[in-house]
């Protein structure tokens, strides 16, 4: 029988017991900032995994692996401890394919940071602007008004240039029903065109992050990739800009 979602934990976390946790969310998304920002701090932190998500909301499709090899599509939890400091992270392959979807798996995964006891939740998104940003800023949303000025000192910005826009998918969705059951709920969302993924925004949400919840992680590994990311987009910038020189010969 196929349920509807599918929560397993592995044994290995079933000794553990996480105090006043925090869950970080990074799901594919816009630029895919979310993803590269958590999937970094797992394998920079060595996070371990203990559980897996199932779903029927998931693409209809398997992951097939550098073999050949088919899988299910599932998202993933890590949990990581250092001393007093417990972070569970929620990454995975997919987001719903469908509105009722992410309705349902948002408030899933909120249950389950309800259950573990987390305290606040971060969701990483990217916020589209639809061209290329030379300086990416990290916007945010709160659900609770209290916790604006904490990561406006942290260096997140709540000016937007669409106003009224709103935050698609677990990002938004879950801040909504973190609020109903009385959890904390931060949206960092770095800056990006949205047709390319973005290690450069990522760099940016992962500086604020890893100081609002007070880790190190060393940045280098994707400093790199934004460095090659912009001098291919410089390349492409470039060609664009020769294009249009010629075609204007060509008219004159």
């Amino acid at each position: 029988m196929i349920e509807d979602i599918a929560v397993s934990y592995f044994e290995n976390f079933k000794v553990k017991h996480p105090v006043d946790p925090i869950l970080i969310e990074g799901l594919p998304g816009i630029g895919q900032v979310g993803k590269l920002v958590a999937e970094y701090m797992i394998h920079e932190l060595n996070a371990e995994k203990i559980g897996e998500i199932n779903s029927i909301y998931f693409s209809p499709q398997v992951i097939l692996d550098e073999n050949g090899t088919a899988r299910l599509p599932r998202n993933d939890l890590y949990f990581y401890e250092s001393g007093d400091r417990h972070i569970l992270f929620l990454v995975g392959d997919f987001q719903s394919t469908s509105n009722e979807g992410h309705y349902i798996l948002a408030d899933q995964y909120v249950e389950i940071a309800a259950e573990l006891h987390v305290k606040r939740i971060y969701t990483l998104g990217g916020f589209g602007v639809g061209h290329l940003v030379d300086l990416p800023r990290v916007i945010g949303a709160v659900n609770r008004p209290e916790l604006r000025e904490e990561i406006e000192t942290a260096g997140v910005t709540f000016e937007r240039d669409q106003q009224g826009s709103g935050i698609v998918g677990a990002a938004g969705l879950m801040l909504g029903f973190a609020a109903a059951r009385g959890i904390d709920a931060i949206c960092l969302m770095g800056e990006t065109s949205g047709y390319l993924v973005d290690p450069m925004s990522a760099t940016n949400v992962l500086a604020v992050l890893t100081q609002l919840v007070g880790v190190t992680v060393d940045p280098t590994q994707l400093n790199a990739k934004a460095s090659e990311m912009e001098k291919a987009i410089e390349g492409l910038v470039e060609g664009e800009r020769l294009q249009r020189e010629e075609e204007l010969t060509y008219i004159g």
